[in-house]
């Protein structure tokens, strides 16, 4: 499985369950640090409790969304590198040069998928990179392979944005033409309500802004 031109990711946030292999499978795959995650699991929850009489019935709702790079058309860091260490490449594929990078963060504090991550012991900034190592011997990505639902996919940007309908956000992702990303969804049934009242039940966990 070589590198798409112009990859994507695919997330059937209706089937995920939660179980955050992709996380973890991508977190020793890279060796990252203690408080470093290239790929995080949001779980979105809202609803309530309320009395009809002598019984009490409920309304909540919760889904899970799993958020990584998004190797976007229009990426934001890209434009805020002071340095040139993030790049595009002509396949779409936006890295970060360690060589080049300052450790300013200005990547991090622009990208509104909290994407690029600070490792205090390099000194500099880090992000999926696609498992570019994994592709090249013909598997995909250590996120997607690890998902027991097959509810996570590296597809190309066309395939994404036909199967997603054009989706590309979902609460608590942010507008998709802040920068284009390179990522289609399918909605969990309770995604409205996400919109309206929910919130993320695990903020401790998420580097989102």
């Amino acid at each position: 499985m070589n590198v798409p031109m112009r990859p994507a990711f695919f997330v059937n946030t209706a089937a995920c369950s939660g179980c955050k292999a992709c996380q973890v499978a991508c977190k020793d795959k890279n060796g990252l640090a203690v408080g470093v995650l290239w790929r995080r699991v949001v779980e979105v929850s809202g609803g309530r409790w309320r009395r009809e009489g002598e019984a009490w019935v409920q309304d909540v709702f919760a889904y899970h969304v799993s958020v990584a790079c998004n190797h976007c058309e229009r990426p934001i860091c890209v434009e805020a590198c002071p340095s040139g260490a993030m790049h595009r490449r002509e396949d779409g594929v936006v890295l970060v040069d360690g060589a080049k990078c300052l450790g300013c963060r200005y990547c991090a504090m622009a990208c509104p998928y909290g994407a690029p991550q600070y490792d205090p012991a390099a000194g500099r900034m880090t992000k999926c990179t696609l498992c570019e190592d994994e592709l090249a011997l013909g598997r995909p990505p250590a996120c997607v392979a690890a998902c027991p639902m097959r509810v996570l996919e590296l597809v190309t940007r066309e395939d994404a944005a036909a199967r997603s309908g054009g989706a590309a956000e979902v609460f608590p992702l942010p507008p998709a033409g802040l920068t284009e990303p390179s990522l289609g969804l399918r909605p969990h049934a309770s995604a409205a309500r996400g919109a309206s009242e929910g919130r993320i039940a695990n903020r401790e966990e998420d580097a989102l802004p």
